[in-house]
C-alpha cells in the first residue's frame, strides 16, 4: 500500500496537467495554427531567392485563383457552350459572393483593347525612354567621331539591348547632331514598315506615332494576353476568378465552394444541363485536408487495434494494460501543448508523424509497470529509485538527440524535434506520477522463448554475420531522391481535371513561364533586361513575351530629361525627313503637338509611379504577369516563352523557371543534408553521454544495438534497390533513439545476468506493429518513415534478444 500522501500528490499532479493542457488547446484556432500547405515546409527566411518568391506567392493572386470552364449538356447538338446571357449570369452571381474578390468572363478582345488604350495613351511615359536610349547608342555607334565624354558601346556592362530597352551606362554628353540622325531614322523605318502586311492594323495610329513605340512593343508583348480570342458562345465559356481569401484557409476553401455552387444553380436555372469544370489551388488544399484527417483516423484506428492484439498475446489480465493508455494521451497532450505554444503555426505532418510518439512514450510506462518488486511489499519509491537512472538516461539522451533538430532550417524538422522531445519529457514525468497513485504498479506477462534449435550459436552467430554483412555493404548501395510530390496523399481525378481544365485555357507543357525578381521595380526592371538578353540568345526562334517591356529601365528614365533636350529641334528634323521621303508632314501633327507638350512638361513623375500605374492598368488575369508592393518589398516580372523547359537562367538574371516542383525537391535535398549533419550530432552526444555514464564496455555495447540495428535497416534498403529521401533519415534517426531505450534497458538486466526484461518485447512489438500500420499510407513519405522505423526496431528487438545466446557460453 502506497502512502496516501503520495497518491494525493500525484493524482493532482497529474489532473492539473490534463485540465491546464486541455485548457491550452481548447482556446486555439485550430484552423489558423494547423497547415496542410506544402509550402509552409519552405522557412519564412529562406535564404535561397527564387525559394522565397516562390513561398511568397502563395499569399498573394497566383494562389488565389480558380478557373472555372462551362460546357453546354452533353447531348446539347449546336456549340459546346452555355449561352452569353448564361455565362454572364454565372460571372454576375459569383461576383455577388463576398468569397470572390472577381471574376471575368474571357473571350473576345476586350481586355487586351483596354490594355492596348492603356499602353497608347501612356507610350510616350512607358515606351520613349527606352526607345531614346536604344536610338541613342546605335547613334554612337555610327558617328565616326562620338564626341570624347561619351559612352562607346563597348563601355557599357550591361548586356546587348533589345529593340525598345537599353541597358545601363554613362550617360553621354550632347551629340549636336542627334537630331536629324534620329530623323532621318525614323523615316526610314517608317517606310520598312509600312511594306509590312501587318502595317495595316495600325494605320489609323501612326499619324500619333511615328515613332512605332506600339507596333515594336506587339510583338514583345503579344504572348501575354491570353488566348481568349474565341468570341463567346464558340466554345466553352472560360470564367477567371480571384478568391477573397488565402485557399489554405477554410474562408478559402467552403465558402467559395458553396458561392461556385450557388452560380452554377442561377445557369442552370437559364440552361438546364450546363456543366461545370473548375480547379483551383482551394480545391487541391481542401481535397488534401480531408484526406489527411481520414489517413490518420483510419491509421490511428488500425494502430490501435495491432497494440491490442500484441497486449492479448502477451499480457495475462488485458484489462490493466488500459493504465498505459493515460501515459500515452497525456504524454502527447503536453507534445501538443509545447508545440503549439513554440510555433506560430504547425504543419500538420509534424502530428502525423509525430502521433507516433506513443511508440517511444510507452517505453518508460512498460519499463516501470513490468518490473517485478525485488521483495515483497517494496516500495514505489524504491522500486522508481533503482528504475530511476536507465529511465531518465533512456529519455534525456533521447532528447538530447532530437533537441539539436531545433536548429534546422526546416520547419517540419525543428517542429518534430520540439514534439518529440517535449512528449518524451512528458511521457517520463506523467508515467512516474501514474504508477506512483497506484496500489499495485505490476503487470503480468506471458513469457515466450526461443525454440531449442534455435537457441544454440551454431543458428546463432550465421545470423549475427549475414546481418553484419549487409550493414557493412547495402548502405553503399543507397541512392538519394528527394521528391516533394512524396508529400502529398495521390489525386489522380483532381490532377486529371486540373490538366484537363488548363487545357482549356491554353496552358502548354511546351511553354515555358520564367519568374524575374528585384528587390526594388528598377533592380527587377534590370534584371529583366540581362534574362532577355540571355534568353534571346539561347532561343533566338522563340522570343519571350512578358508586361516588363512595358516599363522603361529606371537608367532611361532618368535620362529622358537629357534625351529631349538634345532633340529640342526634333520636330522641324522630322517633318523635313518625313517630307523627304513622300509623306505630307502636317498629318502628323497630332505627333508634334505630344512631343511638344512633353519637352514642356516641368517636372516628370516619379519612376515608381509607372509600376503603379500599369500596376492598376493590368485587371484580371493580367495582373498576375507582374508584382509591384507601392509598401516595399520585392518586385517580380513573369516572362512567357514558347518553348519546353530547358537550360535554366544563369544566376546574375535573378531569374528562375516557375517548374516549382524542380525548385523544391532542391530545396529538400539541401535540408537533408542539414538533416544528416544534425542527426550525425545528436547521434554522437547520445554515444558519448553513455560512455560517461556507463563506461566504455558497457557503452559499447549499448551504442553498437541502435547503431547496427540502423545500418542493418539501410544495407537491407540498399540492397532491395530503395531510393530514400529526407524522411528515410528522420526515420534512422528516430529508430536508432527507439532502440537505444532498448539497449539502455537490456543493459542493467546483462549486469546482473538476467535475461532482458520483457517490458523490452512488449514495447518493441507494440512499437512495431504502429509504424508498421504507417508503412500502408497513402501519403509515400509517412509510408517509409513508418517502414524504416519499423524495419530498425525490429531488429534492434532481434540483437536484444538474440545477442545474450551468442557469447561464448551458451544458456542454460
Amino acid at each position: 500500500m502506497e502512502p496516501p500522501r503520495q497518491k494525493r500528490f500525484a493524482r493532482l499532479a497529474l489532473i492539473l496537467f490534463a485540465v491546464l493542457g486541455a485548457a491550452w488547446l481548447l482556446h486555439l484556432d485550430f484552423g489558423k495554427k494547423i497547415s496542410t500547405n506544402v509550402i509552409d515546409l519552405i522557412p519564412v527566411d529562406e535564404r535561397a531567392p527564387e525559394l522565397s518568391l516562390v513561398r511568397s506567392l502563395t499569399d498573394q493572386q497566383q494562389a488565389r485563383v480558380i478557373l472555372l470552364a462551362l460546357t453546354a449538356p452533353a447531348n446539347a447538338t449546336s456549340s459546346a457552350a452555355p449561352s452569353p446571357e448564361a455565362a454572364q449570369a454565372f460571372v454576375t452571381a459569383l461576383k455577388k459572393s463576398p468569397a470572390i474578390a472577381d471574376a471575368v468572363l474571357l473571350g473576345g478582345t476586350a481586355q487586351r483593347d483596354a490594355l492596348g488604350e492603356f499602353i497608347f495613351k501612356r507610350r510616350l511615359d512607358l515606351l520613349l525612354p527606352g526607345w531614346l536610349e536604344t536610338q541613342h547608342r546605335a547613334y554612337l555607334a555610327t558617328s565616326p567621331t562620338p564626341p570624347a565624354s561619351s559612352a562607346s558601346p563597348s563601355s557599357s556592362s550591361g548586356p546587348p539591348p533589345d529593340s525598345l530597352l537599353a541597358p545601363r551606362y554613362s550617360l553621354p554628353s550632347p551629340a549636336p547632331d542627334f537630331s536629324p540622325w534620329l530623323a532621318e531614322q525614323t523615316a526610314a523605318n517608317l517606310d520598312r514598315f509600312l511594306t509590312q502586311p501587318e502595317s495595316v492594323a495600325f494605320q489609323d495610329l501612326i499619324p500619333r506615332d511615328p515613332l512605332l513605340l506600339v507596333p515594336s512593343l506587339i510583338g514583345k508583348v503579344q504572348g501575354i494576353a491570353g488566348s481568349d480570342t474565341a468570341a463567346p458562345g464558340s466554345g466553352p465559356a472560360l470564367i477567371w476568378a480571384l478568391v477573397t481569401d488565402s485557399p489554405f484557409s477554410e474562408a478559402g476553401q467552403e465558402p467559395v465552394f458553396a458561392a461556385i455552387d450557388s452560380a452554377l444553380a442561377v445557369v442552370q436555372s437559364i440552361s438546364p444541363g450546363v456543366q461545370l469544370r473548375w480547379t483551383g489551388v482551394n480545391r487541391f488544399a481542401a481535397g488534401s485536408k480531408a484526406r489527411i484527417k481520414a489517413e490518420i483516423s483510419w491509421l490511428n484506428s488500425a494502430s490501435l487495434l495491432g497494440v491490442i492484439g500484441i497486449a492479448c498475446l502477451f499480457v495475462r489480465r488485458l484489462w490493466k494494460v488500459l493504465h498505459l493508455v493515460p501515459i500515452v494521451i497525456l504524454s502527447t497532450l503536453g507534445a501538443w501543448v509545447v508545440t503549439t505554444m513554440v510555433f506560430e503555426r504547425v504543419h500538420i505532418l509534424v502530428f502525423v508523424i509525430g502521433s507516433l510518439l506513443a511508440g517511444v512514450a510507452i517505453d518508460y510506462g512498460f519499463y516501470l509497470y513490468m518490473q517485478p518488486a525485488l521483495v515483497p511489499d517494496e516500495p514505489y519509491r524504491e522500486k522508481l529509485k533503482r528504475l530511476l537512472k536507465p529511465l531518465l538516461t533512456s529519455c534525456l539522451t533521447t532528447v538530447i538527440g532530437f533537441s539539436l533538430l531545433f536548429w534546422s532550417d526546416l520547419p517540419l524538422v525543428r517542429q518534430l524535434g520540439v514534439f518529440v522531445s517535449a512528449g518524451l519529457i512528458s511521457a517520463v514525468l506523467v508515467a512516474m506520477l501514474y504508477f506512483a497513485q497506484l496500489d499495485r504498479a505490476f503487470l503480468e506477462t506471458r513469457n515466450f522463448t526461443l525454440p531449442p534449435a534455435l537457441r544454440t550459436r551454431r543458428v546463432i552467430l550465421p545470423v549475427f554475420i549475414l546481418a553484419a554483412l549487409v550493414a557493412v555493404i547495402g548502405p553503399w548501395r543507397l541512392h538519394w531522391r528527394d521528391d516533394i510530390r512524396q508529400l502529398e496523399i495521390p489525386a489522380p481525378g483532381l490532377n486529371t481535371n486540373d490538366t484537363a481544365v488548363r487545357a482549356l485555357f491554353g496552358d502548354r507543357s511546351e511553354r515555358t513561364a520564367y519568374l524575374t525578381r528585384g528587390d526594388t521595380p528598377a533592380a527587377a526592371r534590370d534584371a529583366l533586361t540581362r534574362f532577355t538578353a540571355w534568353h534571346d540568345s539561347q532561343f533566338p526562334e522563340s522570343p519571350a513575351a512578358s508586361a516588363g517591356f512595358l516599363l522603361p529601365t529606371q537608367d532611361a528614365w532618368n535620362a529622358r530629361a537629357t534625351r529631349l533636350a538634345e532633340l529640342s529641334h526634333f520636330t522641324t528634323d522630322l517633318g523635313t525627313a518625313l517630307e523627304k521621303h513622300g509623306y505630307t508632314p502636317e498629318s502628323f501633327e497630332p505627333f508634334f503637338q505630344s512631343w511638344e507638350t512633353l519637352r514642356a512638361t516641368a517636372q516628370p513623375p516619379a519612376y515608381n509611379t509607372l509600376f503603379d500605374d500599369v500596376r492598376h492598368a493590368l485587371n484580371g488575369p493580367l495582373g498576375l504577369l507582374f508584382h509591384f508592393d507601392p509598401a516595399g518589398g520585392p518586385s517580380w516580372f513573369l516572362t512567357l516563352a514558347e518553348h519546353p523547359p530547358g537550360v535554366s537562367p544563369p544566376a546574375e538574371t535573378n531569374t528562375f523557371s516557375v517548374a516549382q516542383l524542380e525548385s523544391l525537391n532542391s530545396l529538400f535535398t539541401r535540408y537533408r543534408t542539414d538533416t544528416a549533419r544534425l542527426s550525425g550530432i545528436g547521434l554522437a552526444l547520445i554515444g558519448a553521454s553513455v560512455f560517461i555514464l556507463y563506461g566504455f564496455k558497457r557503452g559499447i555495447r549499448i551504442f553498437m544495438i541502435p547503431a547496427g540495428s540502423c545500418f542493418f535497416a539501410l544495407g537491407l534498403l540498399g540492397l532491395c534497390g530503395q531510393t530514400l529521401n529526407l524522411f528515410h533519415l528522420l526515420a534512422a534517426f528516430l529508430g536508432v533513439c527507439l532502440s537505444h531505450n532498448y539497449a539502455i534497458f537490456s543493459a542493467e538486466n546483462a549486469r546482473r545476468g538476467e535475461p532482458p526484461p520483457p517490458s523490452i518485447r512488449l514495447s518493441a512489438l507494440t512499437t512495431a506493429i504502429s509504424f508498421g500500420v504507417l508503412a500502408l499510407s497513402k501519403i509515400p513519405v509517412v509510408s517509409a518513415l513508418g517502414a524504416t522505423v519499423g524495419l530498425i526496431v525490429i531488429t534492434a528487438l532481434l540483437t536484444v534478444e538474440l545477442e545474450p545466446l551468442g557469447r561464448a557460453q551458451s544458456p542454460r
